[in-house]
């Protein structure tokens, strides 16, 4: 099990509370992850990445053990500690502004 954490915002439209666990089959990349929450959470569907091109949402961004990964390959292995649920796969809300 997958442990992702969600800002608030989708949290709300997912209608959750806290972090969310989900199934990946195979291995733990950020395409896996999104697609297992894509699927238990319909309503996500093009608000972390868009529809057609799957590319990830430009304020949406992607840490785990205190590394940003939104610029790496979708299919790039996650780090092991997420793998085994020891760290979640968090999609973060990017800050913008002046």
């Amino acid at each position: 099990m997958i442990r992702v954490v969600l800002p608030p915002h989708l949290r709300t439209l997912a209608r959750i509370d806290g972090e969310v666990k989900v199934d990946v089959s195979g291995p733990a990349t950020q395409r896996s992850v999104l697609d297992a929450l894509e699927i238990d959470y319909p309503m996500l569907r093009g608000t972390i990445r868009d529809h057609v091109t799957q590319q990830r949402r430009s304020y949406v961004r992607f840490f785990a053990c205190k590394e940003d990964l939104s610029h790496e390959e979708p299919d790039a292995p996650l780090p092991d500690a997420v793998d085994k649920g020891i760290e979640p796969f968090m999609v973060v809300g990017a800050m913008a502004g002046g």
